[in-house]
């Protein structure tokens, strides 16, 4: 086995403890949330307040009344065969709630780290290449944009693109145009956050003894930047912006919110109102299971990108 094979294969065995801990944390959350739920369920059912016999027959019938060590078995047990459980408000298995609404997540997630990416690359490159004047302007304007949380970000994207010029939606997902503002919202900070690094980064390489060397040769200052800087540089961006595609499937439920935007973000809003603690624990859980999976794969692009990081450092 080779030193990237190792790699890849103790990569895949740290993700094991980490989904595990999170179907734990899961499960603790549920078990600490107050009501019962049985009884949410028998409440839910519309026949009117249920009889304490009721309420003792559905939890036995469901393992509610086993220690809690018996339940989180048998829950972990159905999760591995699928079956994440029903949800008490929708009626229906909670991975079909939980699949249903992911495309537009999803969708939302991918055009945010279009504008992170393209806008904070493109950013960057603009404050190492401009002087003066100019480069002051766009690291304050960096400033700003770090400085503003996404929902004012969004309201100030309504008023303007939607009350104001009538040229965007402002809610739904009737068509693609209906995520550009949301994406844009929700990916601002990060694209400021990513102009900085990079920013930062590419004058460190310029600066180096490789970057001086090329122009000792008579590269072009051009040149040293895309083919010697840039790609150094790119390492730590490309970190940064994978735990951001992983974070944001999460974060993006003030985002929906504000948009009216049926993802997973306003499922769990909607979860938290209805006390309904099974599609919480598969929120939960899906997202945990999502987040280590795309850190895992954001790895291995890292490993792939610099051989350092799957040789430990020997070359």
């Amino acid at each position: 086995m080779n030193a990237w094979q190792r790699y890849i294969a103790w990569r895949l065995l740290g993700a094991l403890p980490v989904l595990f801990g999170i179907s734990l944390l899961a499960f603790i959350l549920a078990q600490l949330s107050p009501g019962d739920p049985a009884e949410i369920l028998l409440e839910g059912a519309g026949t009117g307040m249920p009889s304490d016999a009721e309420v003792a027959a559905l939890r036995s019938y469901l393992g509610l009344d086993a220690p809690p060590y018996v339940q989180y078995g048998l829950w972990l047990w159905r999760l591995l065969h699928g079956d994440g459980g029903m949800s008490y408000h929708l009626g229906i298995p909670v991975f079909t709630a939980l699949l249903d609404r992911l495309p537009v997540t999803a969708a939302l997630a991918g055009a945010a780290l279009l504008w992170a990416m393209a806008g904070g690359i493109g950013l960057g490159l603009l404050m190492v290449r401009l002087r003066g004047t100019a480069a002051m302007l766009l690291r304050g304007m960096a400033q700003v944009m770090l400085a503003v949380p996404s929902f004012l970000t969004a309201i100030l994207l309504i008023l303007v693109f939607g009350v104001w010029l009538h040229v965007l939606p402002t809610n739904g997902v009737e068509s693609a145009a209906g995520y550009l503002l949301p994406s844009l919202a929700l990916a601002l900070v990060t694209l400021a956050m990513t102009a900085q690094l990079l920013d930062a980064h590419l004058r460190e390489a310029l600066s180096s003894l490789y970057a001086q060397t090329a122009r000792l040769r008579g590269l072009s200052e051009t040149r040293v930047l895309l083919s010697y800087a840039l790609p150094n540089a790119l390492v730590p961006v490309t970190a940064m912006l994978g735990n951001f595609a992983a974070a944001v499937l999460g974060g993006a439920i003030i985002v929906e919110t504000v948009f009216a935007l049926p993802g997973i973000g306003s499922l769990a809003l909607e979860a938290i109102h209805y006390r309904d603690y099974p599609l919480l624990q598969g929120y939960v859980l899906f997202l945990g299971g999502i987040y280590v999976l795309v850190t895992l794969a954001v790895d291995l692009v890292l490993a792939r990108m610099d051989p350092r990081i799957a040789l430990g450092g020997e070359r």
